[in-house]
C-alpha cells in the first residue's frame, strides 16, 4: 500500500497507465492488466486507480487485437466492479466492448467478459439496462451453450440480473430463454447447476415462461437437482421449484415428476432442508388439497376445494398418500370412510349402484355439475335458474346429444363483489374445457374397451351447489351468507344435535352401511345424510368455496373439526376512520347450527375439544 500512494503521488501512476493504454507490444499491456487486477483487489488501491481514471485504460485495453490482453482487461475490470464509482463509468464506456467480446470465438475471453458483466449487474439495474440495450440478450443466450462452465455460469447470472426488470424479463423470455436453460440445467458442474436454476426462479414469473419451460422437458432436471448434495444447488432449485408452482398445470406436473416426495423427504432432515424447500413444498401442497388436509389439518381460505378432492384422515410426514383411483378400487375395511368432494355427474347411474339407487340417492343424475356452477352468459337470462334431471337408461341416454343435456344455469351477477365475479369467470372457463374434454371421447373413442376410471359420482352434492347457489349466493351481508350455509349443512346431515345427545346419534352404523353399499372406503360427502363435526365441516367448506364464502377447514382430535370465518365488526359500517381488524369466528354446524362463536371463547373450545 505504501509504495502504491508513493508510485501515485510521483506521478508514476499516471505514466504507467498512460504506458500501459499507448504500448504496442501485447505482452506489456496484458502485464499492466494483471497488475492492475491484483491491486484492485485491495479497496484502498481501488480508491486510488478511480482517482487516476485507470476505468479508461482499461476499456482501451478491451479493444486490443491480442485476446490475452483482452482477457487481461476483462479481469481487471471485475476487479474494480468492487467501486461504486468505476461501476458508474462503466456503464456508457465497457459494458457495449464486453458485449462485443461476449460474441468472440475464444470460449476464455467469452467467460472473462461473462464474469466482468456479471459483476457489472449485480445490483445496478442501470447496468442491466444497459447490457440490454447494447443487445446483450441475445449473445448472453448463445453464452448458455459454452463450451467453458464459466462462461455458462457467468451468463446465467447476468441474466438473473437482468430479469430482476419486468421489461427485460418479457425481453428474455422471448429470446427462448427456457429451451437455452435446459443444457445448463443438465451440467455436472455444480456451480452452473445452481447459477441456471437460480435463473429459472428469475424468469419463470408468469404463466407463459411456465408452459414454455414445461413443454420443452425444463422440469426434469429442475427436480432431479433436488438430490444434490450441495447446499446451495438444492436451495435455488427448490426457489425455482417454488416459482414454477405458482399454476396448475406446472405444479401437477412438478408432482407427477416426484417434487413433492423429494421435498417432504428432504424438509424432515435436519441437514439438508432449507427455507426455499419449506417454501416450495407447501406451494405444491397447494394444488394437492387431499393430501395438505391429511398432513396439515389445515386448509385456508385461499385453498379453494375442486372436484377430486378427499379427506383421508391424518397421515404423519413422510407417508405415501395413496390416489384417489386406487382408494376407490380398494375393498370396503374397519378404518374410517376417506370423503370425497365431486360434483362432476355421470350421465347414466353407475352399474353396480343401480339396485341400491333408492337407498343412497345415485338414481337421479344431473346434467355436468360445470353448468350447474356456470353463470350464463344471456344478459337476458339474468336471474332464471335451469335445472335438468335424467333418469333414462344409459342406451337412452347414449341416443341424445351431448349439448341438450348440459342446460345452462344462469344466476344474477350483478351485485356480486369483485373477487365472486372473478371466481365465476373461472368456473366458466373450467367448464369450457371440462365440456371439451368431456365431448372428445365420444367422438374418438366410441365403443373403446379401456374406458376412463371416473370418480364415483355425487347427484346430491350436485343439487346442494345447485341450491345454494341460487339461495345463499344472492344474499348481500357475508355473515347472513354463513349463518344460512351453517343450517343449510346441519340440515342436510342429521340437524341440530343437542351436547347431552351426542353419543345417541348414530352416524357410525350410518357410515358403514354406506361402505357396504359402494363396496368400497370411499364415500361421496352427499350421500352423508348423518355426520358429525369433521363430515359437516368438509361440506360447508366445499360449498362455501362454491360461492365465493372465505373459510378455513381445520382437523381437531376425535373427529373434531371445524371451520373459521373472518367477519368484519356490522356496527362499525360507514365509520370514518381506521376500521379495527376483521374476527375470526367458529362456525356452529353442530349444537346452534348458524351461530358464530368469537375464537378462544370458552364456548370456541368447548365446539373444537372433548
Amino acid at each position: 500500500m505504501d509504495t502504491m500512494v508513493m508510485i501515485q503521488q510521483t506521478g508514476d501512476l499516471k505514466k504507467l497507465l498512460s504506458f500501459a493504454e499507448n504500448s504496442t507490444i501485447p505482452d506489456i499491456q496484458k502485464n499492466a492488466a494483471r497488475a492492475i487486477t491484483k491491486a484492485a483487489y485491495d479497496p484502498e488501491n481501488r480508491k486510488l486507480f478511480h482517482e487516476q481514471e485507470v476505468e479508461k485504460c482499461l476499456v482501451t485495453l478491451l479493444g486490443s487485437e491480442n485476446d490475452g490482453t483482452k482477457i487481461a482487461a476483462s479481469q481487471a475490470i471485475s476487479a474494480m466492479c468492487e467501486n461504486s464509482g468505476s461501476k458508474e463509468f462503466f456503464n456508457n464506456q465497457g459494458i457495449p466492448q464486453l458485449i462485443q467480446l461476449l460474441k468472440s470465438d475464444n470460449e476464455e475471453v467469452r467467460e472473462a467478459s461473462a464474469l466482468a458483466l456479471a459483476n457489472l449487474t449485480t445490483c445496478n439495474p442501470a447496468n442491466a439496462n444497459a447490457a440490454a440495450e447494447g443487445d446483450g440478450i441475445d449473445a448472453l443466450i448463445n453464452a448458455l451453450s459454452s463450451k467453458r462452465d464459466g462462461a455458462i455460469a457467468n451468463a446465467a447470472t447476468v441474466l438473473t440480473n437482468m430479469a430482476m426488470q419486468e421489461s427485460l424479463r418479457l425481453s428474455i423470455q422471448s429470446h427462448d430463454v427456457m429451451h437455452a436453460l435446459l443444457s445448463p440445467l443438465h451440467s455436472a458442474n455444480t456451480v452452473v447447476q445452481s447459477k441456471a436454476a437460480l435463473t429459472v426462479a428469475a424468469t419463470a414469473c408468469d404463466v407463459e415462461a411456465r408452459t414454455e419451460l414445461r413443454n420443452s422437458g425444463g422440469l426434469e432436471p429442475l427436480v432431479e437437482l433436488l438430490h444434490s448434495k450441495n447446499d446451495e444447488v438444492r436451495r435455488h432449485a427448490s426457489w425455482a421449484i417454488m416459482v414454477c408452482a405458482s399454476d396448475e398445470p406446472t405444479a401437477a406436473e412438478l408432482c407427477r415428476l416426484g417434487a413433492l416426495d423429494i421435498l417432504e423427504e428432504i424438509n424432515l432432515s435436519v441437514s439438508r432442508k432449507n427455507k426455499f424447500s419449506e417454501a416450495a413444498h407447501n406451494k405444491l401442497l397447494n394444488h394437492h388439497l387431499s393430501l395438505k388436509y391429511s398432513q396439515t389439518g389445515y386448509l385456508s381460505s385461499s385453498n379453494i376445494i375442486t372436484d377430486g378432492v378427499y379427506d383421508y384422515g391424518r397421515i404423519n410426514p413422510g407417508t405415501k398418500l395413496l390416489p384417489l383411483k386406487d382408494l376407490c378400487l380398494q375393498e370396503p375395511s374397519d378404518r374410517r370412510a376417506i370423503l370425497l368432494v365431486n360434483s362432476k355427474c355421470d350421465a347414466s347411474p353407475t352399474p353396480s349402484m343401480e339396485d341400491k339407487s333408492s337407498d343412497v340417492g345415485y338414481g337421479r343424475s344431473i346434467s355436468s355439475s360445470s353448468s350447474l356452477r356456470r353463470a350464463s352468459k344471456e344478459k337476458t337470462k339474468e336471474n332464471s335458474y335451469h335445472f335438468s334431471a335424467g333418469f333414462g337408461s344409459p342406451t337412452e341416454e347414449k341416443s341424445e346429444p351431448t349439448s341438450g343435456r348440459n342446460t345452462a344455469l344462469s344466476k344474477s351477477a350483478t351485485k356480486e363483489k369483485g373477487s365472486r365475479k372473478g371466481r365465476v369467470k373461472k368456473e366458466e372457463e373450467k367448464v369450457k374445457e371440462e365440456e371439451e374434454v368431456a365431448v372428445a371421447p365420444k367422438l374418438t373413442g366410441e365403443g373403446s374397451p379401456d374406458k376412463e376410471w371416473l370418480p364415483p359420482s355425487d347427484p346430491d352434492f350436485c343439487v346442494y351447489v345447485y341450491e345454494v347457489t341460487r339461495s345463499i349466493l344472492p344474499i348481500t351481508s357475508i355473515k347472513e351468507q354463513v349463518e344460512v350455509l351453517a343450517k343449510y349443512v346441519a340440515e342436510k346431515m342429521g340437524g341440530k344435535i343437542p351436547k347431552e345427545k351426542l353419543h345417541d346419534f348414530s352416524w357410525e352404523l350410518h357410515i358403514s352401511e354406506l361402505k357396504f353399499q359402494l363396496k368400497s372406503n370411499v364415500v361421496p360427502i352427499g350421500l352423508i345424510k348423518k355426520g358429525i363435526f369433521y363430515h359437516r365441516a368438509l361440506l360447508f367448506k366445499a360449498l362455501a368455496d362454491r360461492i365465493g364464502i372465505g373459510c378455513s377447514l381445520v382437523r381437531g382430535e376425535y373427529g373434531r373439526a371445524w371451520n373459521e370465518v373472518k367477519l368484519m365488526n356490522e356496527s362499525r359500517k360507514g365509520v370514518i376512520g381506521a376500521l379495527p381488524p376483521p374476527e375470526t369466528y367458529i362456525v356452529d354446524l353442530m349444537f346452534h347450527p348458524g351461530a358464530l362463536i368469537k375464537l378462544r371463547s370458552r364456548e370456541a373450545d368447548l365446539y373444537r375439544f372433548l
